[in-house]
């Protein structure tokens, strides 16, 4: 019934406001709904800025928090209302939305983000990134991202590194001091492990092993856990499949895409992942395996989704 239910609205909407109109609608209720909140994020940003009392800051950061979701709820809405879809989610329940998490997903279109924003609004903490540090500088963005206490990566490069070899460890132990504050709060780190969109000639390049993914940057991951590892409550492997094919931000707008599947899985964290991924080979050789057998397993579900659904 549900499912007959969109089919209709989705039909409704292709015929009152086809394709590109749709989209342009869509991008200027995004548009308008973010310059209405961006008001009080900074107005609270500023606030957060100019009084370093850390009980403060700390209240000040939940406000900055609470307008970004709602600034999330509201797009969500938009999209909701504006872009039928029939979403087929398992594995977001019994979250805690007080607890940390690290968010692990593959990656074929900026579109994923709206998808995760969606399957973990009000049910685990605000979605972050790692920004490098010198990401901060940027204006406006970087500001922004300070205010929601988004967590920074210091790392030196390989050259920075042989040619002073002494600060070997440094980077992780600057970014884990910088990183001390979640301790008093909860937090969401999202990583694309592949590092970048999935597209056939970059899968290619790569000579991926995996018919449906990237070869995953164990690099990154690592680092993270190793920076709060103790802080995360579980890891949520989420897997996001487009089974009528994939497609970007604009023909999502459009109404193009007609169905999202999302699988999510929690793996405990446990002390074999944790570890100095760039100076302890072992651990490197451990830890590559860990998140190979993890990407073999993602890979080998998504082609069993996709041959279930061509067989229905």
């Amino acid at each position: 019934m549900e499912k007959y239910m969109q089919f209709e609205r989705r039909e409704t909407l292709n015929k009152l406001l086809p394709g590109q109109m749709r989209g342009a609608i869509v991008f200027m209720l995004v548009v308008i709904n973010t310059l209405f909140w961006m008001f009080p994020l900074f107005a609270i940003g500023i606030l957060k800025f100019l009084i370093p009392v850390s009980a403060v800051r700390k209240m000040l950061s939940a406000g900055v928090t609470f307008v970004c979701q709602t600034w999330n709820v509201w797009n969500d809405k938009i999209f909701d209302f504006m872009i039928p879809v029939r979403w087929d989610i398992r594995g977001v329940e019994n979250l805690d939305k007080n607890g940390s998490y690290l968010v692990l997903s593959n990656h074929q279109t900026w579109v994923d983000i709206l998808v995760l924003e969606k399957i973990f609004l009000k049910k685990i903490p605000f979605l972050k990134f790692f920004i490098k540090k010198e990401l901060m500088w940027i204006p406006v963005l970087g500001f922004s991202w300070w205010a929601l206490d988004y967590p920074v990566m210091h790392r030196f490069s390989k050259h920075t590194l042989e040619k002073n070899p002494h600060l070997r460890g440094k980077d992780l132990e600057t970014t884990q001091k910088a990183c001390k504050k979640f301790k008093e709060m909860p937090v969401s780190v999202m990583n694309f492990v592949e590092g970048t969109r999935f597209t056939p000639e970059k899968h290619q390049r790569q000579q991926s092993p995996f018919k449906h993914l990237l070869r995953p940057k164990a690099g990154g991951t690592a680092f993270v856990l190793n920076a709060l590892g103790d802080q995360f409550k579980t890891i949520l492997n989420a897997t996001i499949i487009y089974p009528h094919g994939v497609k970007n931000i604009w023909e999502y707008a459009c109404g193009e895409l007609d169905e999202i599947i999302v699988r999510v899985e929690q793996i405990p964290v446990t002390k074999n992942i944790l570890g100095d991924y760039f100076n302890d080979e072992a651990f490197q050789k451990r830890f590559q395996s860990w998140l190979n057998s993890l990407w073999q397993q993602k890979n080998d579900q998504i082609g069993h989704i996709l041959d279930q659904r061509a067989s229905s």
